[in-house]
């Protein structure tokens, strides 16, 4: 039982980040829109989290996590902005300004930590950072306290609770259907007096957002700094999740906490009797094949959005 607990809520862990970077995934795709920039807003969203962290935590204390994950998610939004003008407003390939934006926040990043640090390549660790905690009377439960509510990440529940939220908006509420309708059918929608680049920006945004928070969280629960390496592929992952979970919040959720049960047995492994056995670079390039397996396998059953990847562009009438 303790060996189930712990690889649960290590998996947990782990896929928190993937969850709130997929489900941005979903929205801006929803809405027609490639973000492979991702990578990058996530990269962003953990700079600015451990920066405002380091800076900030005498002011703001045990506070100084979630602040610094509100001002990440601020950061990513703002970011995705230059994906949203370069290819709604301007029309650029969705594929080529998400690539450059990749390339453009791995080097900012990298050099004002070196501005900032006197020429050293990675951040300080941060003292305040995301811990776990046992939730009170849930946690005594027989077989499934231990399971769920002991040694868990708030994060990780917080993350769950996106998606099914993600869920709603997008599948129960009048803004969902705008923004689907846009990803689907974008000509149909402006006939029926829809906005569609003014939903196709907030889906960008949102996703921006969603990728800082991801950011932020992976870097401050995770690393505890900020170096070049801290992002190294979870933004595509989050995206293969997105495409394994059929373009759903709650299907992407799913393939996240697969892919962050892959991501944990890199460090836990050592722990569990038969993956022991298992030499340990196997098990860190075992999330980067999944990766290449999950798209290979299913991007073909997957069906993405109509119009995504094609701007629009209005008809005279």
């Amino acid at each position: 039982m303790d060996i189930v607990a712990f690889i649960f809520y290590n998996a947990l862990f782990f896929a928190a980040p993937l969850i709130f970077t997929g489900l941005g995934a979903v929205f801006t795709e929803r809405s027609g829109v490639t973000n492979i920039g991702l990578e990058g807003v996530m990269q962003v969203g953990a700079f600015t989290g451990i920066i405002f962290n380091l800076f900030t935590a005498h002011i703001f204390g045990s506070m100084t996590v979630w602040v610094s994950i509100l001002v990440a998610m601020a950061a990513g939004c703002a970011f995705s902005l230059l994906l949203a003008v370069a290819s709604i407003t301007f029309r650029a390939d969705q594929i080529i300004a998400g690539t450059a934006l990749n390339m453009l926040a791995s080097g900012a990043t990298l050099f004002l930590v070196k501005k900032i640090f006197d020429g050293k390549g990675q951040t300080p660790m941060v003292q305040e950072a995301i811990t776990r905690f046992n939730i009170p009377v849930l946690k005594d439960i027989p077989v499934i306290g231990p399971i769920f509510f002991q040694n868990v990440y708030l994060t990780s529940y917080l993350a769950i609770l996106a998606a099914v939220i993600g869920w709603v908006i997008l599948f129960k509420t009048p803004f969902g259907l705008r923004l689907r309708s846009v990803g689907e059918h974008p000509t149909a929608a402006d006939t029926m007096g829809i906005k569609v680049n003014r939903m196709r920006y907030i889906g960008v945004m949102i996703s921006g957002a969603l990728g800082g928070i991801g950011g932020a969280i992976f870097s401050q629960s995770i690393t505890l700094d900020y170096s070049h390496a801290t992002i190294s592929g979870q933004g595509f992952m989050a995206i293969a999740a997105m495409i394994f979970g059929k373009w759903n919040p709650l299907g992407m959720m799913g393939a996240a906490i697969f892919f962050g049960f892959a991501q944990s047995l890199s460090t836990i492994g050592s722990n569990i009797p038969v993956i022991r056995e298992i030499p340990q670079v196997y098990l860190f390039i075992l999330p980067y094949v999944l990766t290449i397996l999950a798209i290979a396998g299913f991007i073909g059953k997957s069906v993405a959005p109509k119009a995504l990847n094609i701007p629009y562009v209005k008809e005279n009438r």
